[in-house]
């Protein structure tokens, strides 16, 4: 490598780095079932264990080699991945484009907030649950580290904008951070998001102050 081209390396390891300091990680999360214990047997057998296939970017998540297929009033869908650990509320969540294909209409939350939510029935080869609630469309969230929320002037509970740069950039409003030590940071956005913004893998976002909408 001549000396020029190691200018050049130098440089665009500086601008990468440059790039990393003032914007966020940005990932995409596709329909995903949560369950809790009773949940798991009921569908995979009692005392079954969900089996871990590939950790998520998050510290202790995973996907599992559990598949699921969601009904609705109006159609199915099936293969519907199940994300790891288990929990103590089971929790479903898809887009507003697989609300309309299940006949359903599931409000916008953040993970957790199951109360008021529909339900929907789980069915896998060896049982089925019907949930009373816990259908819901993920809310668009920023995980942050504290250091990184101190670093980006970001507050837990805080509702920003986000200008991302990808192949069709947009700015969305109301987006939530969480602040946490466990966390690893991102922002998550839906497969719907996710598609009107081009966003491809390795896509990066700012946040801006203003976003708490009307």
């Amino acid at each position: 490598m001549n000396v020029t081209a190691v200018h050049a390396h130098e440089m665009g390891l500086l601008a990468q780095a440059v790039i990393d300091r003032i914007t966020l990680p940005m990932e995409a999360s596709g329909r995903h079932v949560h369950l809790c214990r009773a949940h798991v047997e009921a569908l995979f057998g009692p005392g079954y264990r969900l089996r871990a296939v590939r950790e998520l970017s998050q510290p202790g998540q995973f996907v599992c080699a559990e598949r699921l297929t969601l009904v609705g009033p109006r159609g199915s869908i099936q293969n519907v991945v199940v994300l790891g650990p288990e929990r103590k509320e089971s929790q479903v969540e898809i887009s507003l484009t697989d609300g309309v294909a299940l006949g359903v209409k599931a409000p916008v939350r953040l993970s957790g907030d199951v109360e008021g939510t529909p339900g929907i029935t789980l069915r896998s080869d060896k049982g089925q649950v019907t949930l009373t609630h816990g259908l819901m469309v993920a809310k668009r969230h920023i995980h942050i580290t504290p250091a990184d929320a101190r670093r980006f002037h970001l507050a837990g509970g805080e509702r920003v904008r986000l200008r991302t740069f990808t192949a069709r950039p947009v700015i969305f409003e109301d987006v939530e951070v969480r602040v946490s030590p466990d966390f690893a940071t991102a922002v998550h956005l839906d497969y719907d998001e996710a598609n009107a913004c081009g966003f491809e893998k390795g896509d990066r976002a700012i946040p801006m102050s203003g976003g708490g909408g009307l």
